[in-house]
């Protein structure tokens, strides 16, 4: 019987999804997308659930789209989000990227879909689609401007050459470098200091981010609160305040 193309974890209020594809880098196919979906499906089912780190097995991230799958006809897409089961519509949940080796084309596009990148100081980043003759459609055109400066996405999308740890750490495309080996350890600090906050509270703010970039200096505020509204009047924000009070830890509710 054969493994699972991908394998999840729970521990601590923080899901880990695992493409478990080492052989082909894990490179994705239907049955990769459909498995990061269906863990979707389960975190965003499950309230005691706040956090999600994203990795790949045997040393590498994801080389991107499995193009043997691809040229049977194969589609590593999911109706309703995506390519991979995520790069179109993920999770109101906070979520990591935890990079070792190769984050390519489609995996490159995965780990900029997350709000959150470790990368392993020998991790690589491109989107070198143009060299098969293929465009970054899942993502990398139109999420790496947003990103990163506009003239570096337009060399990368035009070049398909790769981009090394250190650089993508000094144009803020990554949030923290570890030792190689350690990118999936170092995410999980990261995600535990998340899943000690409010939940209501770190949910609103990743929705706050992600939509202002498209506001007006004129509505920003409008919008922001009829977003963040919620947070101010609910239990959590009284737990909060009481348990700093009472010099304790606070038991969110997510409510």
């Amino acid at each position: 019987m054969s493994e699972a193309a991908v394998l999840t974890e729970v521990a601590d209020g923080v899901m880990t999804i695992t493409i478990n594809r080492p052989k082909a880098k894990n490179a994705v196919n239907k049955d990769v997308a459909e498995g990061i979906a269906a863990a979707l499906d389960a975190l965003d089912a499950d309230d005691s659930t706040h956090v999600v780190i994203l990795t790949g097995a045997g040393g590498t991230f994801c080389s991107g789209m499995d193009l043997k799958a691809f040229v049977t006809g194969e589609t590593p897409y999911v109706e309703g989000r995506g390519f991979a089961g995520m790069v179109q519509r993920s999770t109101d949940k906070p979520l990591i990227a935890a990079v070792e080796g190769y984050a390519l084309a489609g995996g490159c596009e995965l780990a900029i879909t997350c709000d959150l990148i470790i990368a392993a100081d020998n991790s690589k980043f491109g989107i070198p689609e143009v060299k098969r003759g293929l465009a970054a459609a899942a993502g990398g055109l139109v999420r790496l401007p947003r990103q990163i400066p506009s003239r570096v996405a337009m060399e990368m999308a035009l070049t398909g050459d790769f981009m090394d740890a250190d650089r993508a750490l000094s144009i803020g495309l990554i949030n923290q470098i570890a030792p190689a080996g350690e990118a999936l350890a170092q995410a999980k600090v990261l995600a535990a200091k998340i899943a000690e906050n409010g939940p209501l509270a770190v949910k609103r703010s990743k929705q706050v981010i992600k939509e202002s970039i498209d506001w007006s200096q004129e509505e920003m505020f409008d919008k922001q609160q009829v977003i963040t509204s919620a947070v101010f009047s609910s239990e959590d924000a009284i737990e909060g305040a009481t348990a700093f009070a009472e010099k304790r830890k606070p038991n969110w509710k997510g409510r």
